[in-house]
């Protein structure tokens, strides 16, 4: 299913409330891409009733620009009725892989609300078969559903804030401008500094 042209709606939610699931959250992780960094994911619980107009301009994290992203916090946060955040560490990934990374952020997260959620929205193709509660895997979800567009936000702009954070600790590899993913300049940043201990040594930094 293809997200719908004005963004994502609250068809799904709205699926699950009238069959009784009071409590839907929505989970999304970034990161998954990067050489460097952890993964973030969020997850967010919005209440029977909510409109999506109350949040204008919400799309995938990934179409909108960081002033947008950053705009859009503020109305997510307070129209949730709770949302939480789950960082896995590169050494973590290193440990496990990357997939298993970012199943187990977005496992904490949604593990982390309160209320537990009834059911749960999940970005991607697979789920992190989260022991409970139920959950769906919406294929480009981030595009589909207001409550995983809205995690994806939170998580992304997190990340972005703790790699610009990042930058100041390992300077020189732009970690401020890039968030780790592997462009140009990133690349030849790792070729004139080697790896620091944010870089993910189970990728290929090459």
């Amino acid at each position: 299913m293809r997200a719908a042209r004005g963004g994502p709606t609250l068809l799904f939610e709205q699926r699950l409330w009238a069959r009784g699931c009071r409590v839907v959250a929505g989970a999304d992780e970034v990161g998954r891409g990067p050489l460097a960094g952890p993964v973030v994911a969020a997850a967010v619980i919005f209440d029977p009733g909510l409109d999506a107009a109350a949040l204008p301009g919400l799309r995938d994290s990934k179409q909108l620009s960081p002033r947008a992203r950053e705009g859009l916090v503020r109305p997510i946060t307070a129209l949730a009725r709770h949302h939480a955040l789950a960082v896995v560490e590169v050494a973590d990934i290193d440990r496990w892989n990357i997939a298993q990374a970012s199943f187990e952020a977005m496992r904490r997260a949604v593990h982390a609300l309160r209320p537990a959620p009834e059911h749960v929205l999940l970005d991607g193709l697979h789920n992190p078969r989260l022991a409970s509660p139920p959950q769906t895997a919406l294929v480009g979800g981030d595009g589909l559903s207001v409550s995983i567009a809205a995690a994806s936000v939170l998580a992304k702009v997190y990340r972005d804030g703790l790699m610009r954070e990042l930058d100041a600790e390992y300077p020189g590899y732009g970690f401020a401008e890039h968030k780790g993913y592997p462009t140009p300049e990133h690349r030849a940043a790792l070729r004139r500094l080697g790896p620091c201990p944010l870089h993910r040594r189970s990728f290929r930094l090459e």
